[in-house]
Formats: structure tokens, sequence, C-alpha cells
């Protein structure tokens, strides 16, 4: 199942799309954040699973920007430390 945190406004979307099939609950996500976004909780299923805190999901543009390239493809601290695809942002 495909989980989205963040936003749509005027600006853009700002989405993180975490693949909790793909998520085993591993943490590497949590200690790769330089901003701390990622939790690890049992999901419906008592599965450990990526989240991103409730609190922060409303500032994922401005949160991930230290983190974003300015310039050609590059994937971010997260996506490289997870299963690939299991974190994929949407800018």
């Amino acid at each position: 199942m495909l989980a989205n945190y963040g936003y749509s406004d005027g600006s853009g979307t700002y989405y993180i799309t975490l693949d909790t099939d793909k998520c085993d609950g591993c943490r590497d996500c949590v200690t790769a954040c330089p901003q701390q976004m990622f939790l690890v909780e049992p999901d419906d299923y008592d599965d450990d699973k990526a989240v991103i805190k409730e609190a922060m999901r409303k500032d994922v543009k401005y949160l991930c920007a230290p983190c974003k390239p300015t310039a050609g493809p590059r994937e971010l601290p997260c996506e490289t430390a997870c299963t690939p695809r299991a974190i994929v942002h949407s800018w």
C-alpha cells in the first residue's frame, strides 16, 4: 500500500510516499533523515512500518529542502537508506 504524507498548494505538490509493502520497519530512514521526520510504529497488522511524524506533515516542502538537489536527479538520504522505491518524494 502507498501512504502519502504531505500536501498540495498553489506552489506545487509536496509528498513523501512510503510503500508499506516494501518497508520492513528497519528504522534506517529514521537515522538517515537529518530533520528526524520519520518514526516507525506498528500498522493495523502489528507490523512495524515507517511514517512521517504528524506534526511535520504540513512542512514537508521546507523540512526536505536542505536535502533536495539544486540541479539534476539525486536521491535523498532517506531514499538511499531504504529498500529501493520504498520512499519516494513527489518533487
